[in-house]
């Protein structure tokens, strides 16, 4: 089922999610909802419950690639709840992002380099694993949405200053009636 988007200024979006602390019928249900949202409606690389208003530590991403003949592709989607991060690296990347709750926009953003990750998959498993470059990125972007954080609050006041007006207009376009 395509559940509803939150958007830009919705109270949800600034909130922190609550850890899941038993993978019901209900959590897996939610992350095929979640999937075929992020997916189907809106061919995205990540999205987080807040986003879909649910307070729950759970986000789904997917891998982008570059094929053999040069075309990009992304792979399946990968569910990560209760998501802890840590050792991210002294090094830096800069890259555009964007948000499906801030349609229209992207910002380079900087974050870490690399990080290592910890989370369940959806048959309890907790995984371990070192990550970097695009999985870091979209890892880190999805995780801020569990603690209330826009990637937009990771660029400077200047930056902010210049996309004030779209943020705005998507405030405007997206409120709720």
């Amino acid at each position: 089922m395509i559940l509803p988007l939150c958007y830009y200024d919705d109270p949800v979006l600034r909130k922190k999610a609550q850890p899941i602390h038993q993978i019901t019928p209900e959590i897996i249900k939610l992350s095929e909802d979640m999937i075929e949202t992020m997916i189907d409606q809106h061919n995205g690389v990540g999205l987080a419950a807040p986003q879909v208003g649910k307070l729950l530590r759970i986000f789904i991403i997917r891998d982008e690639f570059v094929q053999p003949d040069g075309k990009w592709s992304f792979g399946p989607p990968e569910v990560m709840i209760n998501p802890q991060i840590s050792e991210p690296s002294k090094e830096t990347a800069v890259m555009s992002e964007g948000c499906l709750s801030i349609p229209g926009i992207h910002m380079d953003v900087t974050r870490p380099a690399a990080i290592k990750i910890r989370y369940q998959k959806l048959n309890g498993e907790w995984i371990e694993e070192a990550v970097s470059q695009f999985r870091a990125r979209v890892i880190m972007h999805e995780n801020d949405h569990l603690n209330g954080v826009l990637f937009i609050d990771r660029i400077s006041p200047q930056e902010r200053v210049k996309i004030d007006p779209q943020l705005r207009a998507v405030k405007q376009k997206y409120k709720k009636k």
